[in-house]
C-alpha cells in the first residue's frame, strides 16, 4: 500500500530527557521550568506527525500522552471535551456509539510517516489536520468550541467555551488550532460534533484527465444535492484502493452522505444530472474509498520521497500536477481540486519545483514529509510577507516569550 515502510526520521532522545506529565498543572509545572532555564521543549503527543515540517532542536521532550480521559460528552449538545493525550479512536468510538461523529474527518497519516503509534486529540489539533469532508463542513480548526492550554511560561490559559458562540476578545482556539505546538501546550480541548450519516455512496466517473475530472467535481459540487467529498485520482493511484482496482483509468470520485433512500435518490439524479458513464458504490466500497482518500493512501509516494500538500483555487489544480511533472513529481487531488498532494525526490530543486508551482497558481504549500538534511534547509511553509511575518514574531512573543515551545518548527530562528 501506498506510503507504508516510510519512514519518519526525527531526532533521537534518551529516555531519560522524555517528560510524561499526567495532570495539567505537571504540564504547566515542566514548562516554567523549562522557561526559567531557557530550555527548548519538543512539544508532541505520541509523535505520530514529527516527521513534519522543521525538525525540532530540543534537549527534552515534552509529551501530552499521559494526560488522558473523555472530561465531558453530551450528545444532546452535540459537544465532546477530552484532554490532549486522548487517543483519537477513542473519541470516535465514543461519539459512535451515540451515532454521531467527528466533522472533519481528520485523516489517519500512519502510513505516509510509518508510525504505528495512535494519534492523539491533541496532535490533531494542533496539526489542523482536515479529511475529504473540509469543502462541505470546514475545516478542523472550525469545529474546536475551547482549548485549555499551558503557554510558555507556564501559565493555563483558556479560550471558548463549551456552547457554540463563546467567544469574546481574542480567539484563541483559532490561534492555536494549527500552530504546531508553537504558541502553547494544548491540553484539554472541546470539539462540536454532528450526527454521522446513515449511508454513504459514492460516483464513480472514470476515464477523465484532471482537468475534465475536475471540472465533472466541480458541477457535482455546484449542484444542490449535498456533495461531502470530491477527489480525482489519476490511474496508478486508483489502482492502490481495493475497491477501485477494476478501474484502469483515472476517476472522478463524487461522495453523498446522508439516510439511505435520500443517498439513493441524489447519487442516481446527480448522475444523470453530469450526463457521463458512472458507477455508483454502495455503502462499505464508498466508505473504504474515502478512508483511503482521507488517509494519502492514493498516493505514489515510495519510502525515500518527500511529500508535500498544495492548497489552491480547485480549478488550479490539474496545473499544478502538470507544472510539476516534469521534475517526476506525481500525485492526486482531494477538496474539487484545491488539494493538491504531491510525492517526489527528496531534494532541494524539486521541492523549489513544487513551492513555485504552488505560488504561480496562487496558492500555499506544505512539506509533509522529508528527510530532516531537506527539511533544515528549506522553507517547510511559504515565507511570510514582511507584515505577517512582524505579527508572527509578536504573537510568539507574548505567548512564548522564552521561545522554548517547539523552536523553528514553523520558520527558522522562530
Amino acid at each position: 500500500m501506498s506510503g507504508q515502510g516510510a519512514t519518519a526520521p526525527t531526532l533521537q532522545r534518551p529516555a531519560a530527557d522524555l517528560i510524561e506529565p499526567v495532570e495539567e498543572i505537571e504540564i504547566a509545572a515542566a514548562v516554567g521550568m523549562a522557561a526559567r532555564r531557557g530550555a527548548p521543549l519538543f512539544v508532541c503527543g505520541n509523535e505520530t506527525k514529527s516527521g513534519m515540517l522543521r525538525p525540532v532542536l530540543a534537549a527534552r521532550t515534552l509529551s501530552t500522552r499521559g494526560h488522558t480521559g473523555i472530561t465531558l460528552y453530551s450528545p444532546q449538545e452535540l459537544v465532546i471535551s477530552a484532554r490532549a493525550g486522548t487517543k483519537l479512536a477513542t473519541i470516535v468510538a465514543a461519539v459512535a456509539e451515540q451515532g454521531q461523529h467527528i466533522i472533519a474527518e481528520p485523516p489517519d497519516l500512519s502510513a505516509l510517516f510509518g508510525s504505528t503509534a495512535p494519534q492523539t486529540l491533541g496532535g490533531v489539533v494542533a496539526t489542523n489536520l482536515s479529511g475529504p469532508r473540509r469543502i462541505a463542513w470546514g475545516a478542523m480548526r472550525d469545529h474546536v468550541l475551547g482549548v485549555r492550554a499551558v503557554n510558555g511560561v507556564g501559565d493555563v490559559i483558556r479560550s471558548g467555551g463549551r456552547v457554540l458562540k463563546n467567544v469574546t476578545g481574542l480567539d484563541l482556539c483559532k490561534l492555536l488550532t494549527g500552530s504546531h505546538g508553537t504558541l502553547g501546550v494544548i491540553t484539554e480541548v472541546t470539539l462540536k460534533v454532528l450526527p454521522a450519516p446513515e449511508m454513504v455512496g459514492t460516483i464513480v466517473l472514470p476515464g477523465l484527465d484532471a482537468g475534465a475530472g475536475v471540472a465533472a467535481l466541480s458541477a457535482a459540487l455546484g449542484s444542490p444535492f449535498g456533495v461531502s467529498g470530491a477527489a480525482w485520482l489519476p490511474a496508478g493511484a486508483a489502482a492502490r484502493i481495493p475497491a477501485l482496482a477494476g478501474f484502469a483509468a483515472p476517476v472522478a470520485l463524487v461522495r453523498i452522505e446522508s439516510f439511505a433512500p435520500s443517498v439513493a435518490y441524489r447519487t442516481r439524479k446527480l448522475c444523470a444530472d453530469l450526463g457521463l458513464a458512472a458507477e455508483i458504490f454502495d455503502d462499505a466500497a464508498s466508505r473504504a474509498v474515502w478512508r483511503a482518500v482521507r488517509d494519502a493512501l492514493p498516493l505514489p509516494a515510495a519510502p525515500d520521497d518527500a511529500v508535500w500538500r498544495v492548497s489552491v483555487r480547485p480549478s488550479a489544480g490539474p496545473g499544478v500536477l502538470r507544472a510539476v511533472a516534469e521534475a517526476g513529481v506525481r500525485g492526486f487531488l482531494d477538496w474539487g481540486g484545491g488539494l493538491v498532494w504531491l510525492a517526489g525526490p527528496a531534494d532541494s530543486a524539486t521541492h523549489d519545483a513544487v513551492a513555485a508551482a504552488a505560488q504561480a497558481a496562487g496558492g500555499t504549500w506544505t512539506l509533509m514529509r522529508a528527510p530532516e538534511t531537506l527539511r533544515v534547509a528549506v522553507a517547510v511553509i511559504p515565507p511570510e510577507p514582511a507584515v505577517l511575518a512582524r505579527i508572527t514574531r509578536r504573537v510568539k512573543a507574548a505567548l512564548d516569550p522564552e521561545g522554548i515551545l517547539n523552536p523553528g518548527r514553523l520558520y527558522a530562528g522562530l
